[in-house]
C-alpha cells in the first residue's frame, strides 16, 4: 500500500529538446524505496515498469545546470559533467569542458538517420 502513493504519478516530464515524454513519480536526489541510493543532481524518477521490484527505478532527466530547460538523459539531449547540461548550452560554452567531453561531443555529431519529425514512419 505504501507504494501506491510513492508510486501514482505526480505529473508528466517533458524533455524540452526531444519532446519525450514519461510520468514521473519523484523528484528529488533520494527516490523512495531506495535506502543507500543518492543521485547526484535532482532528478525526474519513475519506478522500472519491467520489473516487479519496487526499489527499481529509471532516471528521466533533469533540469540543465546553466539555461534550466528540462531534459531528458538521452544522448541527444544532454550529459552530465558534474551537473545535467542541455546539449545546446553545452555547444555554446564548449571550450568550459575538458577535453573528453569536446571528443565525445565530436562523435556525437553523427547525422541521424531519420528526421526527428517523422519517427517510425514508413513511406
Amino acid at each position: 500500500m505504501a507504494c501506491e502513493a510513492e508510486c501514482r504519478p505526480l505529473g508528466v516530464f517533458e524533455c524540452q529538446l526531444c519532446a519525450l515524454t514519461a510520468p514521473y513519480s519523484y523528484v528529488g536526489q533520494q527516490p523512495p524505496s531506495t535506502q543507500s541510493v543518492v543521485l547526484l543532481e535532482e532528478s525526474y524518477v519513475m519506478r522500472d515498469p519491467f520489473t516487479p521490484n519496487k526499489d527499481r527505478f529509471l532516471i528521466l532527466g533533469s533540469r540543465c545546470g546553466l539555461c534550466g530547460r528540462l531534459v531528458c538523459v538521452g544522448p541527444e539531449c544532454s550529459l552530465f559533467y558534474s551537473k545535467r547540461f542541455c546539449l545546446p548550452c553545452v555547444r555554446e560554452n564548449i571550450d568550459a569542458f575538458p577535453q573528453e567531453i569536446q571528443q565525445d561531443l565530436e562523435k556525437r555529431k553523427v547525422p541521424s538517420k531519420r528526421p526527428a519529425s517523422q519517427p517510425g514512419s514508413r513511406t
